[in-house]
């Protein structure tokens, strides 16, 4: 493990996870282990399959394991209902998706606004005009995701996970739907919004991506950590 309990922000303990199959019951993840310090930013790679994104609905609290135990800024999440665990999310994580998860029928700057509106907060739109000029899209607000390029998608889906100033950035596959140069476009804005606190894990295949981003991986290989350096 790289971090010490004092900065700990995250931390899974033999976590594992199994589904049903036609076959029996099917191992996801078996005895995951490892901490994550505030501010680090971790790229969980793995082929397709290793168990990548069921590790990061695990580590969000959008999942549940058989084993073990997730905890975050202090909390349990695994001893939490989803209500419970729908709460701590809210406060402390923000995800991005491969696939955007815009809603066409918005704005860039409605699609930003939602996370706060739902918490009806009455500033929301100020605040996503706010953080949408920091992802570089101030003047694209009032586009439709259909007007952007998927670049620009991009940025607008790690802005609305932002909205809640997250202690935690999930990315899953966050460029995998990219060429490579809106790829690199989309990492340095990751990497600039990691030099500002926020911890971000990314799982990915792309070791390109390792390379431009990743100050230490998490290897997973057959659903196990296989290796975890800096």
């Amino acid at each position: 493990m790289q971090a010490n309990r004092m900065d700990t922000v995250l931390e899974a303990v033999r976590v594992g996870k199994q589904v049903s199959s036609p076959e029996g019951m099917l191992a996801i993840l078996s005895d995951v282990s490892f901490a994550i310090a505030r501010g680090e930013t971790v790229a969980v790679m793995g082929a397709s399959g290793a168990g990548k994104s069921t590790l990061l609905a695990l580590l969000a609290g959008l999942d549940e394991p058989t084993s073990g135990k997730v905890c975050l800024a202090d909390r349990e999440l695994t001893s939490l209902d989803e209500d419970g665990r729908a709460a701590v999310r809210a406060r402390h994580v923000g995800f991005v998706f491969q696939s955007f998860h815009l809603v066409p029928s918005l704005t860039a700057v409605e699609n930003v606004m939602l996370p706060l509106e739902l918490a009806g907060r009455r500033d929301a739109r100020s605040a996503a005009l706010e953080v949408l000029g920091r992802v570089g899209l101030a003047e694209r607000v009032g586009h439709y995701p259909r007007q952007l390029s998927g670049g620009e998608q991009q940025r607008v889906a790690i802005a609305r996970a932002l909205m809640s100033d997250p202690l935690l950035l999930l990315a899953d596959e966050p460029t995998g739907d990219l060429d490579s140069e809106l790829a690199l476009d989309v990492l340095r804005l990751l990497s600039e919004i990691n030099t500002k606190g926020t911890t971000i894990i990314v799982a990915t295949h792309d070791s390109n991506l390792v390379r431009d981003l990743g100050r230490r991986i998490i290897l997973l290989k057959g659903g196990r950590i296989v290796e975890d350096h800096p």
